[in-house]
């Protein structure tokens, strides 16, 4: 099991390779937030995370993050917890109680879904919209030459707010194309959140632009 030790010494180093990768780029680290991606962890490990200083989680099921984080957030005011996996319609409701971002809107459907979940609610977490930049058949998220036509219905038909784009780029291509896709996307339709990058390729992402990076593996080790 890993030890809070572990866990803070991990956070520690990985802040300061996203401080030297953001101060490589020219940009201000501060304008960079580190997603400790805690799906499937153990409670020690969140607890460590947490004594360690971390604030800012990414789930990717909005049950799991409930039995995570529902009973501390009253203990920890200063959470921001980001859904980070795909969100059916009928959960909409528990993740806009629970997420301040919600970063795998890719569909008309959801985004109904949402809209009445903010009205009934009065909570509205920031959203970004899911890419799939390598168009693979099999991965969530809307098609690069989709993506203008379904920011102007989510702002036009829906009467969301958009702050940015999320990718998962495919294992077996370089990920620096579809972070560059991403950016590239993001500046055309005047979107300022990228959340991209993970354990493997963060530094990459904050070269070509990341406001957030998720990280697992990294920051909590392997898993048993």
């Amino acid at each position: 099991m890993e030890t809070s030790p572990d866990i803070a010494a991990r956070r520690t180093h990985l802040l300061a390779q996203l401080a030297a990768a953001a101060q490589q780029a020219g940009r201000n680290p501060s304008d960079i937030t580190l997603v400790a991606v805690s799906k499937r962890q153990p409670d020690e490990a969140l607890v460590a995370a947490l004594e360690a200083g971390q604030r800012v989680f990414g789930e990717n099921r909005v049950q799991e993050a409930y039995a995570h984080w529902g009973e501390r957030r009253a203990a920890f005011p200063d959470l921001q917890l980001r859904l980070i996996g795909p969100l059916q319609s009928n959960k909409a409701h528990e993740a806009v109680e629970l997420f301040d971002v919600i970063e795998t809107l890719d569909r008309d459907k959801l985004a109904v879904a949402l809209r009445k979940a903010m009205m009934a609610t009065g909570r509205t977490p920031r959203l970004l919209v899911q890419v799939n930049t390598g168009e693979e058949p099999q991965k969530a998220g809307i098609a690069p030459v989709e993506l203008p036509g379904f920011l102007t219905r989510m702002r036009d038909e829906h009467g969301l707010a958009i702050d940015g784009l999320m990718c998962i780029p495919p294992t077996a291509e370089p990920a620096g194309l579809h972070f560059a896709l991403l950016a590239k996307l993001a500046r055309e339709n005047g979107l300022r959140e990228l959340s991209m990058g993970m354990s493997a390729d963060f530094e990459t992402a904050i070269a070509l632009g990341a406001s957030s990076v998720r990280i697992g593996t990294a920051f909590f080790g392997d898993r048993p």
